[in-house]
């Protein structure tokens, strides 16, 4: 699995690690029941502490995209619908955190962020 960590980002690892597996099963190039490598495999490829793989697993795990069976690996579980989406919903919700921050570094009120809102959608 080609993950790519970047040691300088103000991001944690296990997160940089969480978001590129969880982009992969949800553009389904990561399909149902497929293995994803074991926690010794990715720390020694990736060169990190399997600590961080395991943390990154375990989240995973919690937010429903992976299984873990002992003895035999962690696998994707199958990912529901309301899943996906509401993952999809995240991550629209994290871009307009972004660019509201960037509006208001550079002076802009949030009633000109709102008109900017209803001109990109067409409602004026």
């Amino acid at each position: 699995m080609n993950i790519i960590v970047n040691n300088s980002s103000m991001q944690p690892i296990y997160e940089q690690i969480v978001e590129q597996i969880k982009a992969r099963i949800l553009e389904g190039s990561l399909k149902q029941g497929v293995p994803i490598p074991s926690v010794r495999s990715l720390s020694k490829d990736l060169r990190i502490s399997a600590l961080t793989v395991k943390k990154a697993y375990d989240t995973l795990e919690a937010e429903g995209f992976v299984v873990t069976i002992h003895g035999k690996g962690s696998f994707v579980s199958g990912v529901n619908q309301n899943l996906m989406l509401e993952e999809q919903r995240k991550e629209v919700e994290r871009d307009f955190e972004t660019a509201i921050r960037k509006g208001k570094s550079c002076g802009m009120t949030g009633e000109e962020m709102i008109q900017l809102c209803e001109i990109i959608l067409g409602e004026e």
